[in-house]
């Protein structure tokens, strides 16, 4: 019988009660005491659990990579959770605590406001507050209190049961609480440390970013920032400047900034580059007129077709003589017509240059924030091709030194190469 109570295979029952050999054990070499063909745990037994514990401890690449992804995922959901859960207490403790402070004092006023129907969950945070005082856990004092210890469900029922203290703050009760129920899945996945979707992942950072907006934690509406800062670079931005996002080249960059993204609703445009195909074969003539008509002011800064650059750059990429001035001829023609169209011709203007092209730029700026798209000119590779930097410049988000940052450069050198260009009539 073995230790854990389940009976070991029998030796051959002719050899039970047989002589032992010189050996001191039975006949096949088993060790002395153990029958013969019994298995040894000492031996097969523990060599064979080791081999079958060792294949399925083993990850391959696959497997690594699958958690890796439900780590970065869980790490994105649990910073807005995290961000929602403390701008919660924060706008609960702010109506609340002038209400019953006063008459209960310290944090019974906690226990107060939570009345009969949340009793057992307050008494609950007491009691972990405490624990967490005896084995040392709270770390910072001013989270010595109840109210750092509730949870989002229970700050959210206390913002239900009173109502009537937040309604002159929040317009809309019913966004709040949407908001709030789309979390409640992603919440119940990362406490559980279960895989998280994409789709869910996206679904949460959108209703985050509404609800702290609604919450008063935002800075205008993201739609109109065109490319709406998230927790994470909230949080990590100073690392990477002003730099928001790289892709390898420009397919990536238009699957995940479309063109309408990232010019609609501009107020000052200026584009830098050989042809710049991505404004003027991906942004329609009609909505430029529309753009400029709204009130943008645009300047567009072309290589100028004749120059000896253009066929310096012809000769790198292996185009037929003329090709890529045609092209660069063609756009030009357009953005005319597109000027031609404008009650006010002036605040669309057209300009070339002469020098060697080092890169192309988009430098778009809204009301309150601005992007740039950036790419260096490679000797052999299209500009569809190259890699592409996205930064943001003005507004929150931007580190405090963003005057340093490499949207200030590029603004700075198209400033630069606009004051030496000509103007195309």
């Amino acid at each position: 019988m073995s230790s854990g109570g389940l009976e070991l295979p029998p030796g051959d029952s002719s050899h039970e009660g047989g002589p032992a050999d010189s050996s001191g054990g039975v006949p096949g070499g088993a060790p002395a005491g153990i029958p013969a063909g019994a298995v040894s745990l000492a031996g097969g037994a523990a060599e064979a659990g080791s081999e079958r514990a060792g294949a399925e401890l083993d990850w391959g690449a696959e497997a690594w990579s699958e958690v890796r992804t439900r780590a970065q995922r869980a790490g994105r959901a649990y910073i807005w959770l995290n961000l929602i859960e403390q701008r919660l207490r924060s706008v609960v403790g702010a109506v609340l605590r002038p209400i019953y402070e006063p008459v209960h004092g310290g944090d019974d006023w906690v226990v107060a406001a939570a009345g009969p129907a949340g009793q057992e969950w307050v008494q609950r945070a007491v009691a972990v507050r405490e624990v967490s005082r005896r084995k040392g856990y709270l770390l910072d004092s001013a989270d010595d209190n109840v109210l750092s210890f509730l949870t989002l469900p229970q700050l959210r029922e206390l913002m239900a049961q009173h109502w009537p203290c937040f309604e002159p703050y929040f317009d809309d009760r019913r966004e709040i609480e949407l908001a709030l129920d789309e979390l409640e899945v992603t919440r119940n996945v990362v406490s559980r440390n279960r895989a998280l979707s994409r789709p869910v992942l996206e679904q949460a950072e959108r209703a985050s970013a509404r609800l702290l907006e609604v919450l008063g934690g935002g800075s205008g509406s993201p739609a109109a920032d065109r490319l709406p800062i998230d927790a994470v670079e909230d949080l990590v931005g100073d690392r990477y400047a002003d730099v928001v996002s790289v892709h390898p080249d420009r397919v990536r960059l238009q699957r995940n900034l479309p063109a309408e993204d990232l010019f609609g609703g501009a107020r000052r445009l200026d584009a830098i580059g050989i042809g710049l195909n991505l404004l003027v074969q991906n942004f329609s003539g009609r909505r430029l007129v529309r753009l400029t008509e709204a009130g943008c002011r645009v300047r567009l800064l072309f290589l100028n077709p004749a120059s000896s650059a253009v066929k310096r750059r012809e000769r790198e990429l292996g185009l037929r003589k003329g090709e890529l001035s045609r092209s660069v001829e063609m756009n030009i023609l357009h953005v005319r017509r597109v000027r031609a169209g404008l009650r006010d011709p002036s605040r669309f203007e057209i300009h070339v240059f002469d020098e060697t092209p080092r890169f192309t730029a988009y430098l778009v700026e809204g009301k309150s924030s601005g992007i740039a798209v950036v790419q260096s000119y490679l000797r052999r590779a299209r500009g569809m091709e190259s890699p592409v930097m996205v930064l943001r410049g003005g507004g929150r988000g931007v580190p405090k030194d963003a005057d340093h940052g490499l949207f200030t450069t590029y603004r700075e050198e198209f400033e630069s190469m606009w004051e030496d260009s000509r103007p195309v009539s």
